[in-house]
This record gives C-alpha cells, structure tokens and sequence, in this order.
C-alpha cells in the first residue's frame, strides 16, 4: 500500500563571492506558484501553493508513486548580514527556482 506523502522539494544553497543562489527544484511549476519575501528577522522566506489539477483522470493509468506533486511547504532560510536583502531575484527556469541574493561586496571584503 503506497501512500501519498507531501514532502518539500529539495533545496541547493551556494555561495559564491557577489551573490547567494538558492535552487529549489520546481517541476510543473512558474514563479507565480512561489511566495518569496523576506521576513522581520531578515530571513528569505520561500512558500509555495499550488492548485492541485483534477484532470488526472484523462491520463493513461494511475499513479502508484508521485513524489513531485507538492501542494503547500514553506522553507525559512537565514540569509548572511552581508547580503542585500532589498536586491532579491526570482526566476522559475528548467523546472529549478532560482533565488539570487547579492552580497555587499564591501562588507564581503571586510569580514574576510
């Protein structure tokens, strides 16, 4: 007996010297699916809702396995103190959500 669980998408976080990209595998979906904001403790707040489509039925057979159909999670992500929180991108590309962060080239110098 396979069960349908909602699990949440898997997430890559990396860092380079401008900029902090976050991946969040997104098959099916547009940025219009996603809620990016950041929250009143500076963190990137990524959530998503996506209406679920009852047109399984037209398809041939069933599932018995579905792991890529998220219907609701939300991810919180501490972002550094050098990156700029009011320069936040989004796009939704080859079924990845990419989130870029730039970072304070200033304040990246500094601190290393």
């Amino acid at each position: 007996d396979l069960h349908s669980f909602s699990t949440a998408p898997a997430i890559n976080v990396i860092e380079s010297e401008k900029d902090y990209r976050v991946e969040v595998a997104a098959p099916g979906m547009t940025k219009d699916d996603f809620n990016i904001r950041i929250d009143e403790n500076d963190n990137l707040v990524v959530s998503m809702e996506k209406k679920e489509e009852k047109n399984e039925d037209k398809k041939e057979g069933r599932y018995l396995r579905r792991e890529f159909s998220y219907s609701k999670f939300q991810q919180t992500m501490v972002l550094p103190e050098n990156a700029e929180k009011e320069k936040i991108e989004a796009k939704v590309e080859n079924g990845v959500l990419n989130i870029i962060a730039y970072i304070n080239i200033v304040s990246y110098y500094k601190s290393n």
